[in-house]
């Protein structure tokens, strides 16, 4: 009898109350601001975030005026993107600074910059000094370097201390700057020494010099490095925040765990941009004019080449002429080349994002993907000729042995067209990275068009080889 209550008491943990219900049913029923912002300090800002948008406007205006600076920061990180603007140009002008004050600098110039430009400047105006030095510095980076992705909360000490002094300074600096999992250290002239783990620190004796227990050797960037350039190193330390330096040597802030995933998140999608074609990760915001001049000079490079398999396809209009029925069989061979050219190029993208691949994995690579091709093809060959024999003789009436013999030319023109493509689809991306280029730019259409020209070729070739040449045809 002792077991139910317990039982219960776990299921009651396994069903997790409706919070954003709770919440918008709090907001509506309190009258009392005092005690409404004393129930909403019980949850979290998730949690209200949540909730937010199923408030009416003025509900989320008396939030506005009861809540703390602070937790409206809270509030705003887990808003989605759309939502957040829409967050900030509810506020007034005075409030929304207020509140941009306690972002992150890199997280409240993201934000500024989302706004119609006359709002920029006011905020701007309105915000702290130190604030907006931090957006002017983290601002002078274009988008592509990893200076644009850093944020300036981190805590740093001189090298020439004591642990107990180290602390002293920390807790400081703690007050300003919440990332301090990790402190980093700099010595003559400010430059960069070092950086110490926060447990290190608190396990050390006080009186121990911070540079026996400093780990000078632990890795940074510059912020004027490109971001496709570091995006795997950063990756592979695995540590909470990268120290990024000027030209100087100097600490100007930090790439956080947050900021990489947000960076690898962008470059995936401008990878798969590129993989459909584009030059650029499309906006939806963006204007007719500037979605044009990313697509068009693609599509006419493509539209070349498709001119050029329609030429190849015309050379032999006297083979179509003697068996019509190979026409309808020709989006077969050309689409399923396609399919194993595009799967073929998605495997080598995934592994060339390993910058140390040798010249023997590349090679192994290119076999791998070439026998893959080829079993592949020899398995979708063997059903084509059976299938295919069988759907020729009995529905368009062929003897038997013209169907089989039609079937055999399809199924070995379908197996040679995937060991190809299977080829082009890894060798194409390893040529663009041999040469210098993104691999990513060897995208789907390119490949597709590519083995286009190569199955026509193989598809009619052996056409008027075994059927046209052969006797009794």
């Amino acid at each position: 009898m002792q077991e139910e209550p317990r039982n219960s008491e776990a299921e009651s943990l396994r069903q997790r109350p409706d919070y954003e219900a709770i919440i918008v049913e709090a907001v509506r029923t309190s009258t009392a601001p005092r005690i409404l912002a004393m129930q909403l300090d019980n949850y979290h800002a998730g949690d209200i975030a949540d909730a937010f948008f199923r408030l009416t406007l003025p509900e989320r205006e008396k939030l506005y005026r009861i809540l703390k600076p602070d937790t409206l920061a809270d509030i705003l990180e887990y808003l989605p993107d759309d939502q957040r603007i829409s967050f900030i140009n509810e506020l007034t002008l005075r409030k929304a600074a207020t509140v941009l004050n306690r972002l992150e600098p890199d997280q409240a110039n993201d934000l500024i910059q989302s706004l119609v430009p006359e709002k920029q400047v006011l905020l701007m105006e309105l915000l702290d000094s130190e604030m907006r030095a931090d957006i002017a510095l983290i601002d002078s980076y274009d988008e592509d370097l990893i200076g644009s992705r850093m944020t300036t909360n981190f805590v740093e000490v001189p090298r020439h201390v004591t642990v107990k002094e180290a602390m002293n300074l920390l807790v400081k600096q703690a007050a300003d700057n919440d990332n301090i999992s990790t402190i980093y250290s700099y010595g003559q002239d400010h430059m960069y020494a070092g950086a110490v783990d926060l447990k290190d620190l608190i396990i050390a004796r006080n009186d121990t010099p911070l540079e026996e227990i400093l780990v000078s050797s632990y890795p940074y960037v510059y912020g004027s490095d490109q971001v496709e350039d570091v995006i795997d190193d950063l990756r592979d330390y695995n540590e909470d925040s990268i120290p990024v330096l000027g030209a100087d040597n100097r600490i100007l802030g930090v790439i956080t765990t947050q900021n990489l995933l947000e960076a690898l998140d962008q470059e995936m999608g401008e990878d798969y941009a590129r993989l459909a074609g584009l030059t650029a990760e499309e906006d939806l915001e963006e204007t007719l004019f500037v979605s044009l001049k990313k697509r068009l000079p693609w599509l006419l490079f493509l539209l070349g080449l498709g001119l050029i398999v329609s030429w190849v396809v015309s050379l032999f209009e006297g083979v179509v002429a003697q068996i019509p029925l190979v026409l309808a069989f020709q989006s077969l061979i050309l689409g399923m080349s396609g399919n194993a050219g595009t799967q073929s190029l998605g495997v080598t993208i995934r592994v060339l994002m390993d910058d140390e691949l040798t010249g023997k994995e590349k090679r192994h690579l290119v076999a791998k993907e070439v026998r893959v091709g080829c079993v592949n093809g020899l398995i979708m060959g063997l059903l084509s000729f059976v299938f295919l024999g069988l759907y020729i003789f009995a529905a368009k009436h062929q003897t038997l042995a013209q169907s089989y013999t039609i079937s055999g030319c399809i199924a070995l023109s379908l197996w040679l067209a995937m060991i190809v493509s299977s080829l082009t689809g890894t060798t194409i991306p390893l040529f663009f990275k041999k040469a210098g280029v993104d691999p990513a730019v060897a995208s789907g259409p390119l490949i597709t068009t590519v083995n286009d020209l190569c199955g026509v070729i193989l598809y009619y070739s052996l056409v008027w080889l075994l059927l046209l040449q052969m006797p009794g045809m």
